[in-house]
């Protein structure tokens, strides 16, 4: 019986899931997107569908994987095993962004000659008949949704994720805003824009574990595109205090956030601003007496434990 795979959301593979597979003749930015946007959580090798398709593959292709890295995290190392390298991610000698890249690079080296084969014109007029794009597709007359339902305006909604303050810098054109540049366990750090610095000192976000909220749509803020949101707990008084949330220590750059009892649900791929599903739910962020985060009085949390703040009770999260 052929094993089953599972996709790269998390979930079972499916033809009706784009993101979910890899096809044939995907271009090389469709594969870096899809694998950008797969889940893969630091040390969780469960319902991994960027290792399985390293496992039923790419290793039954060449025998052999290379972890493409840095010389500062130890360089290149060579896998013969599958095993091997499912421990070292286990472990989290491997990190998911390492792990990602290293596919896109094996991915792209097995497709390139059949993406070459097919750039042919009868080829391509071949494809094109059998799959049309959807905006050439004539469009099915559909009477009114009389009893559509509604979409459900729940957490699980929310892509938000451990991660690492690698920079942090003053944006050039605004005294109140901080660039940081924070590692989220995908290829590349992303780039947050902050209002944070007349509240936290730029040594205390350096190099510090934090909470990002990764699928809102990239805003420019002063010029510089914010591509997340870093979750703060604050409390309006006579003077504002603001502090960064805090993931359970031990954490590691990618794990999942959630609100206990929504963590199996598939985050939204990028939220719409104009159905505000971030400022719904964030009306019931809140802080308890514990300091700890939660979403109508149910916490947020990660495989490690509870997420909280440094001291403030009662503080609305945003």
């Amino acid at each position: 019986m052929n094993p089953m795979v599972p996709g790269l959301t998390g979930s079972k593979m499916s033809s009706s899931e784009e993101e979910s597979k890899i096809d044939l003749l995907d271009r090389k930015e469709d594969v870096k997107k899809k694998l950008k946007k797969a889940f893969c959580e630091p040390g969780n090798v469960e319902n991994n569908g960027v290792l399985s398709f390293i496992k039923h593959v790419l290793f039954p292709l060449k025998s052999e994987f290379v972890i493409l890295r840095d010389e500062k995290w130890g360089g290149n190392k060579t896998y013969t095993s599958y095993l091997d390298l499912e421990k070292d991610f286990a472990d989290e000698v491997v990190h998911p962004g390492d792990l990602k890249n290293s596919v896109e690079v094996a991915l792209n080296k097995l497709l390139d000659p059949i993406r070459e084969k097919f750039n042919t014109p009868a080829l391509k007029k071949l494809t094109s008949a059998a799959y049309p794009e959807p905006s050439k597709q004539k469009p099915v007359a559909k009477g009114p949704a009389k009893n559509s339902e509604p979409e459900e305006v729940i957490p699980s909604r929310l892509d938000i994720r451990v991660g690492k303050v690698i920079s942090v810098d003053k944006h050039p054109d605004a005294d109140s805003l901080y660039v940081e540049k924070i590692d989220v366990g995908e290829a590349e750090p992303r780039t947050v824009v902050s209002g944070l610095v007349q509240f936290v000192p730029e040594e205390e976000l350096r190099d510090r574990l934090v909470v990002v909220l990764c699928n809102l749509k990239p805003q420019k803020m002063r010029g510089i595109e914010s591509q997340g949101m870093l979750l703060c707990a604050s409390t309006e008084g006579v003077t504002r205090q603001v502090e960064p949330l805090d993931p359970p220590a031990g954490s590691a750059p990618g794990e999942r956030v959630f609100v206990k009892g929504y963590e199996k649900g598939q985050p939204d791929e990028e939220l719409k601003p104009k159905k505000k599903v971030f400022e719904k739910l964030q009306a019931d962020f809140k802080t308890s007496e514990d300091c700890i985060a939660q979403w109508k009085q149910t916490n947020f949390m990660t495989k490690l434990g509870c997420v909280s703040c440094k001291s403030l009770k009662g503080g609305n999260i945003s």
